[in-house]
């Protein structure tokens, strides 16, 4: 489904849903937001993120994506105020039920806020563009984004192995859900968890279209990392894009 993207200005001047995104790579923290609204049903207006339009930087009080806008509220950008808005505007179909839901949003946080999955494979692959190893940011890239998320070597050095503890748990929570992860039935989890496998395995280039350096970054794993993403985590990415996700990625 492809979206039809607004300006900075159109965005301001409309009612409704409004989402700055992230374009042309498939960001977990977009996708993922994404795909809520798209379970959900819930009409919105795209726009892209752009660092140098002042306007929209004010609008946002971000320089990062998602931010998204409800009508006249303050606008929100973490992951589980995204999920707790998309709630409330559409409590139908409910994706975190009463009695998972505390689980369900610790789930998230270990996945999309700081010091989860995508926060140490993002410093995983500065580090490796800062150091000359593959699988890495191109250094100016990578020096930008280190700068910007606090890296330093110690903790680069160690992202991979924490992102992989990570990954282990994920797919032990899998192995004891079944085709979801929580409760029998597709929840928020489920839709933070496909969107997250990007940074390690991006959709075939029919689904996601990525500039191939790109997605030569997203794609290095190392081979501990392959075997834990081989355990069921991306036939269970698969499933909830075959199954519920939009297809092909509007990035």
């Amino acid at each position: 489904m492809m979206l039809k993207y607004a300006t900075t200005d159109q965005a301001k001047a409309a009612s409704g849903l409004r989402m700055i995104v992230v374009g042309g790579v498939p960001s977990p923290w977009s996708e993922a937001a994404k795909g809520l609204l798209h379970v959900k049903n819930i009409p919105w207006m795209p726009v892209y993120l752009d660092q140098q339009d002042r306007a929209q930087m004010d609008w946002a009080r971000s320089d990062s994506a998602p931010v998204v806008f409800w009508e006249d509220e303050n606008p929100v950008s973490d992951a589980s105020q995204i999920v707790s808005l998309a709630q409330r505007i559409a409590p139908d179909p409910d994706l975190v039920p009463e009695a998972a839901a505390s689980e369900i949003m610790e789930f998230i946080n270990l996945l999309a806020a700081p010091d989860g999955l995508g926060w140490h494979r993002r410093l995983q692959q500065i580090h490796a563009g800062l150091e000359g190893h593959d699988g890495g940011f191109h250094p100016k890239i990578a020096a930008y984004l280190g700068a910007k998320y606090g890296y330093d070597p110690e903790a680069g050095a160690l992202a991979e192995g924490r992102a992989n503890t990570i990954l282990k748990n994920v797919s032990a929570r899998l192995e004891t859900g079944g085709d979801f992860l929580f409760s029998n039935r597709l929840t928020a989890a489920d839709i933070y968890c496909a969107a997250f496998m990007a940074l390690f395995s991006p959709l075939p280039d029919v689904l996601c279209a990525m500039r191939p350096s790109t997605r030569a970054v997203f794609a290095h794993v190392s081979d501990e990392t392959r075997e834990v993403l081989s355990s069921g985590l991306l036939a269970h990415r698969d499933r909830m894009y075959q199954d519920w996700l939009a297809t092909p990625l509007s990035l």
